[in-house]
């Protein structure tokens, strides 16, 4: 099924996954930073008002963290 996601939501989502994976890397630089700004994405993500629609299903969390990883990827690969 595909939900109508507001783009600011799919970019938040986009933005957690790629810090998150910045974070993961061996030895990160500017740890303190990058976790604080993954944490401002966890939230816009988490408390983003298309969630208090009735497509914000968990359903729609687990589809949103999906499309957000292929574009993630798409991009990372076009790099």
């Amino acid at each position: 099924m595909t939900y109508p996601y507001p783009d600011g939501l799919v970019r938040a989502q986009r933005d957690w996954l790629a810090t998150y994976r910045q974070l993961a890397e061996p030895r990160p630089r500017h740890t303190t930073a990058l976790r604080r700004r993954l944490l401002d994405l966890s939230a816009r993500v988490q408390w983003h008002p298309f969630w208090s629609t009735p497509p914000g299903t968990p359903a729609a969390r687990v589809e949103l963290r999906r499309l957000a990883d292929r574009q993630e990827q798409r991009g990372t690969r076009a790099a």
